[in-house]
């Protein structure tokens, strides 16, 4: 523990603007992701941008991690753009839902295949020490962010099996603040996760 109560006294000194900037906009992204809020896309796409950069340097090798971001990115800009579309008659913008079969058994391959895909690369294509356990964090959370992006109840149980795997192995690399964070970021999971169930009861019950 005195360890890694060091190791956060060490890196709020080393903490270089970037990773700051990336952490405060990372924590602006998962508050409006719990309120159901678009903002989640613009914060989540400044966080996501800086930590591509960042997570692929020399000095982390966290090149799954980097990727990941990217894809967040990417999927960032998708789930922007199809929270923000109207459907049907009413003109209404996409509600929270829960993921039918089709999708979570989709979500769940995502898992898996990029598990092995990730591990693949990183195995033979890279000099990453932890390529099991970085190719699993970057795989489940590809998965939640595809949910999150169709706006399914269920992105939370991926993201925060993400985010449980990914702490230990930030400790391991020294990143305290980024792990850190992602404690801070499983527990508004937590919360989010049930706050979103309130709201898809309630849609299920205005259309019983």
């Amino acid at each position: 523990m005195n360890e890694i109560y060091q190791g956060l006294l060490n890196g709020f000194h080393e903490m270089t603007g970037l990773e700051l900037i990336a952490v405060f906009f990372a924590v602006l992204s998962v508050i409006f992701q719990k309120q159901n809020n678009i903002l989640v896309y613009p914060t989540g796409l400044i966080s996501t941008g800086i930590y591509v950069y960042l997570l692929s340097r020399e000095h982390f090798k966290l090149y799954a991690d980097a990727t990941l971001n990217a894809y967040y990115f990417i999927m960032s800009v998708y789930g922007w753009i199809y929270w923000a579309r109207k459907k049907g008659a009413t003109q209404e913008h996409v509600k929270v839902s829960r993921g039918n079969r089709r999708e979570l058994s989709t979500a769940v391959l995502i898992t898996f295949v990029g598990w092995g895909i990730f591990y693949f690369l990183l195995r033979n294509f890279s000099d990453s020490n932890v390529p099991v356990m970085d190719a699993f964090v970057s795989a489940s959370a590809c998965a939640g962010m595809w949910l999150l992006a169709k706006r399914k109840l269920e992105n939370w149980l991926f993201l925060n099996i993400s985010n449980l795997v990914a702490i230990p192995l930030l400790v391991y690399k020294h990143l305290y603040l980024t792990a850190a964070l992602t404690v801070f970021l499983f527990i508004i999971a937590v919360f989010g996760y049930f706050s979103w169930k309130k709201e898809v009861v309630a849609n299920e019950s205005a259309h019983s």
